[in-house]
Order: structure tokens, then sequence, then C-alpha cells
């Protein structure tokens, strides 16, 4: 019996599979003429073990295509969180996507990107047709997991991942004492520490998404505000020893994230970009944590907070 053909509205269909979030990767193939091709893609997804096999589909009308249909290998470059202009640029149709990026050739000349969250070098084993799209199935010949935090994509919009709560173990029963209970429970400095402790514990997770550690976000964050200081007047904002700073400050200058002249360190124009990420991220964190208290007891809290710092 055949089934009864249901009419199904394209956009409302679209929304519903928005609901599914998935990783974005950028699939790369060179023709056998040279041509080389890069595409940002969702739609990439584990297929089989034994062999190794995985997959991702191409509309059959897109420019692209044709390479990848012709290609004996491909790539699939999984996008790290802090990679979003990367997609971008990959999404949109361009004369050469590749000038100014930096690449690598792979197996079969296919272009492997640094810097993301995995790749997988592989293989074409297959074509299948699946209405308006082929799916393309590789042999895994070689991959790399570089274990950063990646880029996610769900509901039309960019997304990151984080941790659920429910995930984070609750402490054993009689594991340790109750402090609650004990003086240091009704002590004001060994709270704030803990509330400090505790707001770190759900902030520092995020901050991975951008590829930082906690000392390097916040130089990031001191140095936004302040210019061409130097690593000894860093640590006076910082709240943190010298050698927290000093690290911090070689990693974000090898990145290029800083710059360093004879007055001191500062930003480049990459450093305040990911400067203003922090902030977002710091706001945004912020907001969620307070979110539950009133407006009057913030600025109460605030309030004593500026007077514990003092003038």
């Amino acid at each position: 019996m055949m089934t009864q053909q249901i009419e199904i509205d394209p956009k409302a269909f679209r929304r519903a599979l928005g609901n599914f979030a998935t990783g974005v990767t950028i699939i790369t193939a060179r023709a056998p003429d040279g041509t080389q091709v890069g595409v940002t893609a969702s739609s990439f997804n584990s297929l089989s073990m034994d062999p190794p096999l995985i997959l991702w589909s191409s509309m059959k009308e897109a420019r692209s295509c044709e390479v990848f249909e012709s290609a004996t290998h491909f790539a699939v470059n999984i996008l790290a969180s802090d990679q979003l202009e990367m997609s971008n640029h990959f999404a949109r149709q361009q004369k050469d996507k590749f000038a100014g990026i930096d690449w690598e050739e792979g197996i079969g000349g296919a272009p492997i990107f640094p810097n993301c969250a995995g790749r997988f070098q592989c293989e074409t084993y297959d074509k299948l047709d699946g209405g308006d799209h082929w799916i393309f199935v590789g042999r895994v010949l070689a991959f790399d997991d570089f274990g950063r935090s990646p880029l996610c994509f769900h509901q039309g919009s960019y997304a990151v991942v984080f941790n659920h709560p429910d995930t984070i173990p609750p402490a054993a029963e009689g594991a340790s004492p109750d402090l609650d209970r004990g003086r240091m429970g009704n002590h004001t400095f060994f709270l704030m520490l803990r509330a400090v402790r505790a707001y770190q514990e759900q902030y520092q997770p995020k901050l991975k998404t951008l590829g930082l550690s906690l000392f390097e976000a916040r130089t990031l964050l001191v140095l936004n505000d302040l210019t061409s200081i130097t690593a000894e007047q860093l640590v006076v904002h910082m709240h943190t020893p010298i050698t927290e700073a000093r690290v911090a400050l070689q990693n974000l200058f090898a990145a290029g994230l800083i710059e360093k002249s004879e007055s001191g360190y500062s930003l480049t124009a990459a450093g305040q970009s990911k400067a203003d990420q922090c902030w977002d991220l710091a706001e945004a964190h912020a907001q969620e944590t307070f979110e539950r208290f009133s407006d009057d007891e913030i600025d109460t809290f605030t309030s004593v907070l500026r007077q514990l710092i003092g003038p």
C-alpha cells in the first residue's frame, strides 16, 4: 500500500529539526584537477566502528558537490568554540575560500585546519541517494582529537557546550564534616571563600569554550581597561601570584592576543575581540547566578563588597 502523501511546511520542518543540537564542521576535498573546496556543514555523524566509517550530506545542487563526487578523499574539520568566524567564512560563496586561511594538505590533498576540536581524514567509501542531498560515506584513515570545546548549532544560532549541573557528582554522604554546623560555617570570611569557589566551579568550564584559563581571561579583562602595563603591575589587579601572571602573559603572547613594548603589555586586535567575548561571558554568567536575588539585595551586596575593598 502507498503511504498517503502529507504536505509539510518546509520552514516549520526546518524549525523542528533545529531542536536537534549539532556540531559544526568544515568538510574539505580536492578534485582530480586540483580544485579545492570547503563547506560548512552540520550533517556530520558517525556510522560504523568496524570498519571506521563516518558520513555527511550535501545538497545535490551545491556548486561544491561535483568536487566531492569526484574526489577520492575528503576531510572533516570539527570546529572549536572560538572558530565561529571560520564557520561563517566557509558558509559564504566566494572566489577563493582558502585565501588568507591557515591550512595544510591532508591525505588525498584535502585541506585540514589547525586549532580544531577534532579532525577526520577519510577515503571516499560510498555515495548514497538522500532525496535532494547526496550522503557521502567516508572510511577514516587518520584522525586527531585535540580535546577543545566544540562549536555547536541549535535553532538557527551558534551555541557552546556546558556540563549539565546534574552531571556533577554529589559529595558522598559522610565524606566530610558539614561546615555549616561549625565556626567556619558562620564566619563571614570563610563564607566568602566558599561563595567564590562555588561561583568559579560553574564559571571556569564556560571559559574553556573560549580556549582560555581563568588567569588568561582575567589578564585580557585587565588589559582591556589598562594598556601598557608590566607583569608586576598586572598582579595588583589580577590578585594572583606573579608566576601565574607571567605564564598567562606567555600563553596570550604566543596566541597573538597581546603584544609587548618597552612600556608593557597591550591587547592586539584579536586580543580585544577575545576580551569582548570574555566580558559577554562574564556578564551572562553573573546574570544567571544573581537572577534569583532582588535588585535591592544585589545593590546591598555590591555596596558591601566596595566598602570591603576600600578607597
